[in-house]
């Protein structure tokens, strides 16, 4: 069953939303690292709404299919923007060496098993995909 949610765009949405993922996850009894690894993904994925995209409010709606795979979509109307075609941060080189900004998006795409981006009816559309 889809689940969806819609806050202001503001830092303070990010625990709102995190006790709602964590709350409807709870019955498919997920590994403490995926669900984990889904909220780390959660703070990434809103501070750059709130940060950068100039939204006023963001939608969020939730899935999980019968192979228990979490399903997160994403949805704003800020600026287009598309993180997953920004280049990943060299994390060879130590951090004063490296570039600022990309960190948090390259951990969605490690830690996550699928990230897709799309623009639809003038809003970003992010996807992200987690086995629990």
């Amino acid at each position: 069953m889809v689940k969806e949610i819609t806050l202001d765009a503001n830092a303070e949405s990010i625990a709102s939303l995190t006790a709602f993922v964590e709350e409807y996850l709870e019955p498919f009894e997920g590994s403490m690292k995926a669900v984990t690894q889904i909220s780390v993904a959660i703070d990434e994925l809103v501070s750059n709404i709130v940060n950068y995209s100039g939204a006023k409010n963001y939608t969020v709606r939730i899935d999980v299919s019968e192979s228990k795979v979490a399903t997160l979509t994403f949805i704003d109307a800020g600026i287009p923007y598309n993180p997953l075609q920004k280049d990943d941060p060299d994390i060879t080189l130590s951090a004063e060496e490296r570039k600022i900004g990309g960190l948090g998006i390259f951990l969605v795409k490690k830690t996550m098993d699928d990230v897709r981006y799309s623009r639809e009816n003038e809003k970003n559309v992010l996807t992200i995909e987690k086995q629990l």
